[in-house]
């Protein structure tokens, strides 16, 4: 593997290190293995239902599997969904899809682990409160053994008290409850099923095995809530005591649990127990809680009073001083209360790329520890391999709302993500490096906080994971660093926990050849950002050999410096490229014909950069504004109306503004993953200027009439622009709306004072 100071470009690189030897494989304990899973959840809500399959298009793609093949994962969790398949019945099941779906993993040798219910209620007829669920779920999954009995692994019903809390506690999901016996009733059903299925199957296939998932979240709280904290620890193993039988007299919750008229049930299942072959730990970082009676250390938290306590009920790591326990521990724990073996079924984060990729790793880093000290850890799961969508609401709204996976499903194929690289590594090798492995999560980091920290009680917090790295970081060079691009740039990789470095043009004189070779020889850095040149576009207009200078020239010496050094190069372009003759979004495949100075410079340092640096990734953008930039149209327009001023904007002119927040953030994400070439990040969304800056001063609540649309022609523009500039993308990388950007960027600035006077700055429209 490439030391930090090796200069091979990331995105070419293989991501594997040298392999850390790990527990010895034996017959008892295998080695461990690498798992994926597909998200596949089929949700009733009210009106209508989310199917996770038809959403992510895996429903359409069946040379998906051959991607994940290509992973080199040993297993994959996947659906074999009874209201897919017999959505009116077993009579009038259809297997097509699932007849070819699970012969093709048999063919690339990937072993199925078959999802028979993944949050549903099964199809339309019965849900989880009935009595006769557990059975007809039973005669469904001695159907799916029966067409195929060579299936060994099974998790019939996915997190089934995770479930119940999400139908039945919270009202999430139908039946939208919120009923502590409507709970018990769902969650002892779902373990019933779980075992009369497993004794359906294992009377067609002896041999299966249950991998039953579950998310036992650790919840912490003040001394006050210790009572309802060690309530919901008891009911986090629920799923597992269950089926493992242990919900006997003697049990902390039998009583509690018997109160729902469950005593027949729990009965049954202490008397005929299903233990699982595998104890499958779904964990996240919103997993474990925090619960506070003071509820008004939390202005906006919305507080309950399960338990009888009034108390808010938040994400631990953002208010917990000593931070949460995580999966290393939680998995841990599980193998000392049952003495089976383990796994991490789902190991996920909806984050920027370097925070997913250190979750991935610090799960399978823990995982190895795990085994060095003698816990029986079979697998860890990359979860979501195709993303999931609307889990930031818990899919309780239809916003389309993407988390990206190891896979992207945005474009016109799936796009592997640099998740993908590391996967391959991980299961080739057993390890593997990037350098943002240099820098902790943002779960381990001080800015985690959203509320003063506090500490827990009465549970002591196991510390595992991260170690900063013995030699400096590895880190990202910034060229240009006295403008807003670069600025953002660094604001961000601040957040995101990347460790950077900015010059500015008298630091680094991008047009002298030898100072940008020694700049590179000297830091060596893993990769370099261009957010340097001439922005303006009338001074380009008015300058041309600046711009050709600053746009081109510059920008032609540093790729031809990174493709030498072998690095990875973002750079970035503009929507003012295109003349503005077409009346459709502009993709990347369309013929650039730039009507003025500051667009031709743009493309052909595009030209120059992509022929001297053929991996290099340049991104075109919209007209930016951003939360720090008080030279940008939404920001002009606000401070000139607060000041009792009319603003003019131009009613005869398209674009697509582009939240300079979201399009650095997506642009390092694909930087990460090392893609190449052009790409076009623009939120989504078609507005006049004058539409836009309406828009802005309404939401900053002043009044939009005092926005008047004039013609371009009026505005004293040197510079022509194009008609019409709006972005898509034909690649699969998308950004939030202009609307939803807006109003984050509202948010962002904080209220407007209504007195405030209109400050002449130059005019900064369509930079980069």
């Amino acid at each position: 593997m490439p030391s930090r100071a090796d200069t091979t470009p990331v995105a070419a690189m293989p991501v594997a290190a040298t392999p850390v030897p790990t527990h010895p494989a034996t017959p008892e304990r295998p080695p461990l293995e690498l798992w994926g899973g597909v998200e596949c959840s089929v949700v009733r809500l009210r009106g209508g239902g989310v199917d996770q399959t038809r959403l992510s298009g895996h429903q359409d793609r069946p040379g998906d599997l051959d991607a994940f093949a290509e992973l080199g994962i040993r297993a994959i969790r996947y659906p074999v969904l009874w209201e897919r398949v017999a959505p009116r019945g077993l009579r009038d099941a259809d297997w097509r899809w699932t007849d070819e779906r699970l012969g093709r993993l048999r063919d690339l040798g990937v072993k199925p682990i078959a999802t028979l219910l993944h949050h549903g209620n099964g199809p339309r007829g019965t849900d989880l409160t009935r009595p006769d669920f557990p059975a007809k779920f039973a005669a469904y999954a001695a159907a799916v053994a029966r067409r195929y009995p060579w299936l060994e692994l099974y998790t019939p019903i996915n997190e089934p008290l995770t479930t119940a809390r999400f139908c039945a506690l919270y009202g999430f999901w139908h039946p939208h409850a919120r009923d502590q016996g409507v709970f018990r009733r769902i969650l002892v059903n779902q373990i019933q099923a779980t075992r009369l299925a497993m004794a359906a199957i294992r009377a067609v296939n002896p041999a299966a095995k249950l991998v039953q998932t579950e998310d036992p979240g650790k919840v912490h709280g003040t001394p006050h809530m210790a009572r309802q904290a060690e309530h919901e620890n008891q009911r986090r193993w629920l799923t597992f005591d269950l089926l493992a039988g242990r919900v006997g007299r003697d049990h902390p919750l039998r009583s509690w649990l018997a109160e729902a008229g469950l005593e027949r049930d729990l009965d049954e299942l202490a008397a005929d127990p299903c233990p699982p072959d595998i104890l499958g730990i779904d964990h996240y970082l919103t997993s474990e809680r925090f619960l506070d009676e003071r509820v008004r250390r939390y202005p906006g938290v919305r507080p309950t009073a399960e338990g009888g306590e009034r108390h808010v009920d938040l994400e631990a790591v953002r208010v917990l001083a000593e931070g949460v326990d995580g999966l290393e521990t939680l998995m841990e724990e599980a193998w000392t209360r049952y003495r089976l073996p383990v796994a991490a079924t789902e190991v996920h984060n909806g984050s920027s790329r370097e925070e997913q990729l250190r979750w991935v790793k610090e799960a399978w880093d823990g995982a190895r520890r795990l085994r060095e000290r003698g816990v029986d850890v079979r697998a860890v799961t990359a979860w979501a391999l195709l993303g999931s969508y609307d889990w930031n609401s818990l899919m309780t709204r239809r916003d389309g709302f993407y988390e990206s996976g190891v896979f992207d499903v945005r474009g016109p194929r799936i796009r592997p993500t640099a998740l993908a690289g590391l996967l391959r590594d991980l299961a080739r090798t057993g390890d593997a490096d990037h350098p943002v492995f240099d820098g902790p999560g943002w779960w381990r980091r001080e800015d985690r906080f959203h509320w003063a920290p506090v500490r827990s009680s009465p549970y002591v917090i196991t510390r595992n994971g991260w170690t900063p790295p013995d030699a400096a970081p590895r880190r990202l060079l910034i060229a240009g660093g006295g403008g807003t691009l670069a600025e953002a740039v660094a604001r961000l990789c601040m957040v995101r926990g990347l460790p950077h470095v900015r010059l500015t043009r008298a630091e680094l004189d991008l047009t002298d050849a030898g100072a940008v070779a020694e700049v590179l020889e000297r830091m060596r850095p893993w990769a370099v950002v261009n957010a340097a040149g001439l922005a303006r576009v009338d001074e380009a207009e008015l300058c041309p050999a600046r711009a050709q200078r600053d746009n081109v020239r510059a920008a032609s010496i540093l790729a031809g410096a990174c493709a030498a050094a072998g690095l990875p190069l973002l750079g970035f372009s503009t929507h003012l490229v295109f003349d503005g003759e077409k009346r459709t979004p502009y993709r990347e495949q369309d013929d650039a014909r730039p009507l003025n100075g500051y667009g031709r410079s743009k493309r052909e340092a595009e030209l120059a950069v992509l022929d001297r640096c053929p991996a290099a990734l340049m991104v075109r953008s919209g007209a930016l504004f951003g939360p720090w930039d008080d030279r940008s149209p939404a920001a002009r327009a606000i401070r000139t109306v607060a000041g009792g001023r009319f603003f003019s904007a131009a009613c005869d002119v398209t674009v697509s503004p582009t939240y300079l927040p979201d399009l650095v953030n997506v642009a390092l994400d694909l930087l990460i993953d090392g893609e190449r070439g052009i790409w076009h990040l623009a939120n989504g969304g078609a507005v006049t200027w004058a539409e836009f800056a309406r828009a802005a001063v309404r939401g900053a609540g002043l009044n939009p009439d005092r926005v008047l649309g004039v013609p371009a022609a009026d505005l004293g523009w040197v510079a022509r622009r194009p008609a019409y500039s709006v972005l898509a993308s034909a690649r699969g990388a998308g950004l939030p709306s202009v609307e939803h950007a807006l109003h984050r960027f509202l948010a962002a600035r904080g209220p407007v004072p209504h007195d405030a006077a209109e400050v002449c700055v130059p005019e900064a429209v369509s930079a980069v």
